[in-house]
């Protein structure tokens, strides 16, 4: 029996599961699949493993299967399963959330800025999930973790970031968005801003990522791609003001803040993005008066300046194209009048 993942759990991922893959020996006898996962994944119970298994987390060669399927030699096995789930329980909190829209399957949420979104170290309460756990045990006071692993989690998006993220409702649709997330046919676009005047009008940046071998909250972009994982990034310039420039990125690969490391990477660290340097000036004039602007724009947009501006994904019941968008909130969209004032006026008095 061979196994692989696909994820390195460490180097952090925006989606919540990995991929566990497994190669039936050839003289593996006729034996139950889900005593056999049970058998070959450290800490499975054969309860959750069937659970799995009839929420389509379980496919072999490909297809899906029911917990009394035999396995036979050379059978292709994938099985997902939450990243480092936390074993604490997670309390329900009366949180009030932005809910762009919902149906029995899924919830699409417009996150806040300076909102984490599931529980962990120093952060217990407060988070998006304990107010999607309140709001989901208002539909149905049976509803756990147990029978919905993470609420419906299955990918997040940065504390500072704001905008939207997908949460399943029931199992099978947390599975088949699950899916989608490892086959990168779910779209997401982002919109930041950066430092710097973007030479290249597109480009594509594609560099490993993991974590920053000395700080080690922080990630950092490994080109020569023997270190970290595989991470590909899009970007487009929207709109250009001189010592900054709004961008639009479309990721390829979901890596722990992917798109701060990979502008970083090619040069443009994103504005007021204080964990990677971008909270100081870093392109510009030496008079005062622009140390007083630059100021002024970090005090209305007091963090990260990125935004997950739409999200697209096929609906796991119906399979129909669901597509939502959006706009900029407030700290951001103020903070892109200000620059575009700003150069207005250096063009008047240029």
């Amino acid at each position: 029996m061979h196994e692989a993942n696909d994820h390195l759990p460490e180097e952090g991922s925006e989606e919540l599961y990995e991929r566990k893959t497994f190669s039936v020996d050839k003289g593996q006898e006729p034996f139950r699949i889900d005593k056999w996962v049970q058998m070959h994944i450290e800490g499975a119970t054969r309860n959750k493993v069937q659970r799995g298994i009839d929420a389509g987390f379980l496919t072999v060669n490909g297809k899906v299967v029911k917990s009394n399927y035999k396995v036979k030699p050379g059978d292709e096995i994938v099985m997902m399963s939450l990243i480092n789930p936390d074993h604490t329980e997670l309390k329900a909190e009366n949180i009030p959330l932005n809910i762009v829209y919902e149906d029995d399957a899924v919830m699409v949420l417009n996150k806040p800025a300076n909102m984490v979104v599931h529980p962990g170290v120093g952060n217990f309460s407060g988070t998006l999930l304990n107010g999607v756990a309140y709001h989901l045990q208002q539909q149905n006071p049976q509803i756990d973790e147990e029978a919905l692993p993470r609420f419906g989690l299955v990918h997040r998006i940065d504390k500072n970031t704001t905008g939207l993220i997908v949460l399943a409702k029931t199992a099978d649709a947390a599975a088949h968005l699950a899916k989608q997330f490892f086959n990168h046919t779910v779209q997401r676009k982002y919109v930041a801003l950066v430092w710097g005047d973007v030479q290249e009008e597109e480009g594509t940046i594609e560099a490993h990522i993991a974590r920053h071998r000395q700080y080690r909250k922080m990630f950092d972009a490994y080109p020569e791609g023997e270190t970290g994982k595989h991470a590909i990034t899009h970007y487009k310039v929207l709109e250009r003001f001189n010592y900054v420039t709004l961008v639009e990125c479309v990721l390829e690969t979901g890596r722990t803040h992917q798109i701060r490391v990979h502008m970083k990477h090619i040069g443009h660290t994103l504005f007021n993005d204080w964990e990677y340097g971008g909270d100081k000036i870093l392109k510009g004039t030496i008079y005062t008066k622009y140390k007083q602007f630059v100021d002024n724009c970090f005090a209305l947009c007091p963090r990260c300046a990125l935004h997950a501006r739409t999200l697209g994904f096929q609906h796991p019941v119906t399979q129909k194209e669901m597509f939502f968008e959006s706009p900029l909130p407030d700290d951001m969209a103020q903070v892109i009048e200000k620059w575009r004032n700003y150069m207005t006026h250096r063009k008047d008095n240029g």
